[in-house]
């Protein structure tokens, strides 16, 4: 059972895997040096670093990482002090949030909801969530979210907006959420304009992106035996294609088309999806 992570620092994505040997997270350096710098070909900005910083070379442990084309590679990898050291020979304005954000110090709340949606890879929790109903979306937020935000798994009593959209209308959210809980989802189109609907419901104050998405998932791997591969849609059309799915929902329906997978039982795939997810809500781009 592997423990990856993938975290955005500035929009860059940086690899992480869990060694169970030392019980440390290792981190991808390459993907460090390109969060850190502009560099255009971070493998070779670590390769040449790493020769003239040889300090550096105790903390290197070659370790196998999936690329962007889905293959596997080793490549090098520091723990957390090798990061450290890294940072302290490459100094750089944002070297200090850097290090702060590696700690998870910058949204402590998106960091321990995160940590419990990992959990839920095999867990009997994701197996007692209602699939494609509203109570079954509560649950799922009330689990992310919960000791976190009071209101987790609340409806909201609130009138909400983000970009200029003003959500549904708290008042109407009683007639308009059984309605699309009655909304058939026995197929892929029918299960994302179920999904788009929910979206411009948005019935939680805060945290109804990364709750739908599995709402979302456990739709289509009940009905279809697939799941979404989130890390193969960038976060910038992702976004674009939800702010017009309440006009044309077909540009999010390619989207997620193009990125379904079958591999539903993949906990590396799982935990990336996760990680993409929470990419999306972040403020950075």
């Amino acid at each position: 059972m592997r423990k990856t992570s993938i975290r955005f620092f500035n929009g860059k994505p940086v690899r992480a895997r869990w060694d169970d040997d030392t019980a440390r997270w290792l981190y991808a350096a390459s993907d460090v040096i390109a969060a850190l710098t502009a560099s255009t070909n971070p493998q070779n900005y670590w390769r040449a670093f790493k020769r003239r910083h040889m300090g550096l070379l105790p903390c290197c442990i070659s370790t196998k990482f999936t690329g962007r084309d889905g293959k596997q590679r080793m490549i090098d990898a520091l723990p957390q002090e090798g990061v450290d050291l890294l940072v302290q020979v490459l100094p750089r304005k944002n070297a200090d949030s850097f290090t702060e954000w590696m700690r998870g110090g910058l949204d402590p709340i998106d960091e321990q909801s995160r940590r419990r949606a990992y959990e839920l890879f095999g867990s009997p929790i994701l197996s007692d969530f209602e699939v494609g109903t509203v109570r079954g979306l509560q649950q799922i937020h009330s689990y992310l979210f919960g000791g976190l935000y009071d209101f987790a798994g609340s409806i909201r009593s609130l009138n909400i907006s983000k970009g200029g959209f003003a959500f549904a209308n708290a008042r109407l959210l009683g007639e308009i959420l059984p309605t699309i809980e009655r909304m058939p989802d026995d197929c892929f189109d029918e299960i994302i304009e179920k999904y788009v609907e929910m979206n411009i419901a948005h019935p939680f104050m805060e945290g109804n992106g990364r709750a739908m998405r599995l709402w979302l998932d456990l739709m289509l791997k009940r009905t279809l035996g697939a799941c979404v591969d989130w890390s193969r849609i960038g976060k910038n059309e992702y976004l674009e294609a939800m702010v017009n799915s309440p006009l044309d929902d077909s540009p999010i329906k390619a989207l997620i088309r193009d990125a379904l997978t079958e591999e539903t039982d993949d906990r590396e795939l799982f935990l990336k999806g996760i990680d993409y997810s929470y990419y999306y809500e972040s403020a950075e781009d």
